[in-house]
C-alpha cells in the first residue's frame, strides 16, 4: 500500500487525496491552518473548501510536513505556484529519496517563467525522472463528488507516470499517461489565462459565438508556445489541452473563469481580487507566460490583453476590440505565428 503526502490542504489537494485514498493508498494531508486539519483529521470533512462531502477514512491531516513525508512514496505538491520554491525550499530534506513528487499547480512563476517541473527539479534538488504533473478537465468540487473524471499524468520516466497512472486509478476517475510534460504543463497553465478572457466576454454579455472563438483561438495560442517549447502537438487535443480548456472556461467553478465573469461585469481588478476566496492562478501566471512567449518568438494575443486588463488598466471591452481589429489571416492551430 502506498503512503501519499498531499502538502496542501485546499480544494484540490483534498480532492486528488480522495482519489488516491478511493483507490487504496494511505493518505496524509499537511496544512498551514490547524482548523482545516482538526476538520480532516477529527472528522474526515474539509468544510472550508468542501463542505458537506465525506472523506475516506483513508485519509488524515498534520500541520507538520515532516510527519506528511515520512515513508511517502507519492508526494503531491498542491501549493499556490508562486510559493512552491519557498516551500520546497523548507521540505526538500525531509522528502523521501525513492519517492516520486507529483505537481496539481497550473502556473507559470514569476519572475523566471519556469514551469511547476522545472521548479521542482532545482528546488528538490531531484531528476527529471522522478517529477511528475497531474493536468486535465478536474474541478476539483466535481470530483469531490465523485463524478466521472478524467485526467492527464506525465512524466518524462514512463515507468513513474504508470505509478502514478496506478494510484489514482478509480471508478470515478480515470488517467491516462504521457511523457509530455512540457506539453501537459503549458495547456494547464495557459488554459487559465484564456479562461479569464472567457469570463470577461461572458461577463459582459457577449454569447456563445464571441467564447466559442475565444476558446479556439485561446487553444492556437496554448498549442504554438506550447510547440515552440517542445511539446507533442497532439497534447493539445487530449485531456491536458483542449479537455481542461473547455471545462475552465465554461464551467462556473472555475475560479479563472469567475474571476474573469467578475472583471466583464464591472468590477476592477482590487475589487475582483478581494473577492476571490481562493487562488486565480491566471493573475499572476498571465505575464511570465507572455514573457515566456515573447522570449520564443510567439505572439500571444489573448494573453497580451489579459495582461492589459489585469495591470494596465485596459477595459475588457478595449481587449474585445483589440482582438477584433487583428489582420485577418489563414487560420492554422500551428502554422505561421499570428
Amino acid at each position: 500500500m502506498t503512503r501519499v503526502a498531499i502538502m496542501g490542504s485546499g480544494s484540490w489537494g483534498t480532492a486528488f487525496g480522495m482519489v488516491l485514498a478511493d483507490a487504496g493508498s494511505e493518505v496524509t494531508i499537511w496544512g498551514r491552518d490547524a482548523d482545516v486539519v482538526a476538520d480532516i483529521a477529527q472528522h474526515h470533512r474539509n468544510e472550508a473548501y468542501h463542505p458537506g462531502v465525506d472523506l475516506p477514512d483513508r485519509m488524515t491531516a498534520t500541520t507538520d510536513p515532516a510527519a506528511a513525508l515520512d515513508g511517502a512514496g507519492l508526494v503531491v505538491l498542491a501549493v499556490p505556484a508562486q510559493v512552491l520554491r519557498a516551500n520546497l525550499g523548507q521540505w526538500a530534506r525531509q522528502v523521501p529519496g525513492d519517492s516520486v513528487l507529483v505537481s496539481l499547480m497550473k502556473g507559470i512563476e514569476i519572475g523566471t517563467s519556469k514551469r511547476m517541473s522545472e521548479v521542482i527539479i532545482e528546488s528538490a534538488q531531484v531528476p527529471a525522472e522522478r517529477v511528475a504533473v497531474v493536468s486535465g478537465p478536474n474541478l476539483a468540487r466535481e470530483i469531490a463528488e465523485r463524478q466521472p473524471a478524467a485526467t492527464t499524468v506525465a512524466c518524462v520516466d514512463e515507468d513513474s507516470a504508470r505509478r502514478l497512472q496506478d494510484a489514482c486509478t478509480t471508478d470515478y476517475f480515470r488517467p491516462y499517461w504521457t511523457t509530455d510534460v512540457v506539453g501537459t504543463e503549458i495547456g494547464g497553465s495557459v488554459k487559465n489565462v484564456i479562461a479569464v478572457a472567457n469570463g470577461m466576454a461572458a461577463g459582459m454579455g457577449l454569447g456563445e459565438n464571441s467564447q466559442a472563438s475565444l476558446i479556439t483561438r485561446g487553444l492556437a495560442e496554448m498549442a504554438r508556445l506550447g510547440v515552440a517549447l517542445g511539446a507533442d502537438p497532439l497534447t493539445f487535443q487530449g485531456l491536458a489541452g483542449v479537455g481542461d480548456l473547455v471545462a475552465t472556461c465554461q464551467s462556473p467553478l472555475s475560479r479563472n473563469r469567475t474571476f474573469g465573469v467578475n472583471l466583464g461585469r464591472g468590477l476592477s481588478v482590487e475589487e475582483t481580487i478581494a473577492m476571490t476566496k481562493q487562488t486565480c492562478e491566471a493573475y499572476k501566471s498571465c505575464q511570465p507566460i507572455l514573457e515566456l512567449g515573447q522570449a520564443h518568438g510567439v505572439d500571444m494575443p489573448i494573453t497580451e490583453q489579459v495582461v492589459q486588463v489585469l495591470y494596465h488598466g485596459r477595459s475588457p471591452r478595449h481587449m474585445a476590440a483589440a482582438f477584433m481589429s487583428r489582420d485577418t489571416k489563414s487560420e492554422a492551430l500551428l502554422g505561421e505565428l499570428d
